[in-house]
């Protein structure tokens, strides 16, 4: 798993970003297109045009990392469009890249059953 500061936010940009983008560009598209600060320590994420390779972005106390994976078979499940950007959990995060579709998976909700009583 990345390693993320204690209330860290995840935003992934829908649809396809070109894979051949390095750090500087990714940081703009987070800015400009996601509305975000790329400095704030939060979780930017991308997809290739194929789908194939996610990339990771984040500022880390006094410089960007970038952190990628890439599927040798398969493709991974991303949202195609859906404004410029959508906020995710960790839980989530970890699902996409497990390979299972973000947007068809919902957690059981907790009942509070003290209404009940």
């Amino acid at each position: 798993m990345i390693p993320l500061p204690s209330g860290s936010r995840i935003f992934l940009r829908p649809g396809r970003t070109d894979g051949r983008q390095g750090i500087n560009t990714l940081a703009m598209l987070a800015e400009g297109t996601m509305r975000e600060n790329p400095f704030s320590g939060n979780l930017f994420l991308f997809i290739n045009k194929r789908g194939t390779t996610i990339k990771a972005l984040y500022w880390d106390r006094n410089g960007f990392c970038l952190w990628m994976k890439r599927l040798e078979e398969d493709r991974f499940h991303w949202p195609v469009a859906g404004g410029d950007s959508r906020e995710i959990s960790g839980k989530e995060l970890q699902w996409l890249l497990d390979g299972l579709d973000v947007a068809r998976l919902k957690p059981h909700q907790a009942k509070n059953y003290s209404t009940i009583l």
